[in-house]
C-alpha cells in the first residue's frame, strides 16, 4: 500500500474546495490548481500579469513545502480565460522556468473558480 501525504502550508492560500494544496506518493508531487489569490487576504492579485506571478509564486509555495522545487517540476498545466494573454502568460512563466523547461499545456477556459483569470497545476518529484 502505498502512502499518499497530504501537503498544506498557511504560506499558500488555502483550498477553495475539498481538496489539498497538494499530494505526495512514491516521490511524486501533484499540486493542485493554483489561482493568483494572496494568501492571507483570500482575495485575487489585480489584474493577469499579477495573478500570473501570484499563481506561480503560490505554486513555488506549495512546492518548497512538500521538499520539491520548480527545478523538479515535470509537467504544468496552464488554464487561461483569454488565449491573447498568451504573450504575456510566457514572458512572466519564463521568469520561473528560464533554464528548466517543463512539459506544459496551455488550455482557455470559459471560467475559472472566485473569477480568476489564469490558474496553474503540476507534477514534480520529490526526491
Amino acid at each position: 500500500m502505498t502512502d499518499i501525504k497530504l501537503i498544506h502550508t498557511e504560506k499558500a492560500p488555502a483550498a477553495v474546495g475539498p481538496y489539498s494544496q497538494a499530494t505526495a506518493a512514491n516521490g511524486m508531487l501533484f499540486v493542485s490548481g493554483q489561482l493568483g489569490l494572496i494568501p492571507g487576504e483570500g482575495k485575487l492579485a489585480e489584474g493577469f500579469e499579477a495573478q500570473t506571478r501570484q499563481a506561480l509564486e503560490n505554486m513555488k509555495t506549495i512546492l518548497e513545502a512538500a521538499g520539491s522545487s520548480l527545478e523538479k517540476v515535470l509537467s504544468v498545466d496552464v488554464f487561461v480565460l483569454d488565449m491573447g494573454k498568451f504573450a504575456d502568460l510566457n514572458a512572466i512563466y519564463a521568469e520561473y522556468f528560464s533554464d528548466h523547461k517543463p512539459a506544459r499545456a496551455a488550455i482557455e477556459v470559459a471560467g475559472l473558480p472566485l473569477g480568476g483569470l489564469v490558474e496553474l497545476k503540476c507534477m514534480a518529484l520529490t526526491e
